[in-house]
C-alpha cells in the first residue's frame, strides 16, 4: 500500500486512493454541521482491478484519522465503513444513534448529492 496516496477533496466530499494519476478508489462523505460537526460517509467504491489490495480499508482509516485531527466524529452510512468501524473499534468510535439519525436525515433531504 505504499504506492497508494490519499488526497481529501473536502469540496467533491470525496476522500480518494491514487496510484500515481489513477482514482483507484474513493469515499463519498459529507460534512453534517448539526446537531454536531461530522463526517458521514455514504459510498466506499473500490475499483474493479485493484480490490482486495486493502484499499478501502486504509481509506476508512484515514477518514477516522481525519475526524480525529479535526476533533469530531464520524457517523458513518456506508455500509463498508459500518463493517470495518466494528472490526476496528479502537480506531472508530462509536457514534451517537441521535447523531446517526440525523445524518440519515439530511441524506433524505438531499438525495441529489447522492
Amino acid at each position: 500500500m505504499s504506492d497508494i496516496e490519499i488526497r481529501d477533496d473536502r469540496a467533491a466530499g470525496r476522500l480518494e486512493a491514487l496510484r500515481g494519476d489513477e482514482v483507484t478508489g474513493h469515499i463519498e462523505y459529507f460534512v453534517l454541521e448539526s446537531p454536531a460537526r461530522a463526517l458521514v460517509p455514504v459510498h466506499t467504491i473500490v475499483e474493479p482491478a485493484h480490490e482486495g489490495k486493502g484499499i478501502a480499508g486504509s481509506l476508512a482509516r484515514e477518514l477516522y484519522g481525519m475526524a480525529a485531527r479535526e476533533d469530531i466524529v464520524v457517523a458513518p452510512l456506508c455500509p463498508y465503513v459500518v463493517k470495518w468501524a466494528e472490526r476496528h473499534p479502537d480506531e472508530a468510535p462509536a457514534a451517537d444513534p441521535a447523531l446517526l439519525d440525523a445524518a440519515k436525515d439530511w441524506l433524505r433531504a438531499h438525495p441529489e448529492r447522492f
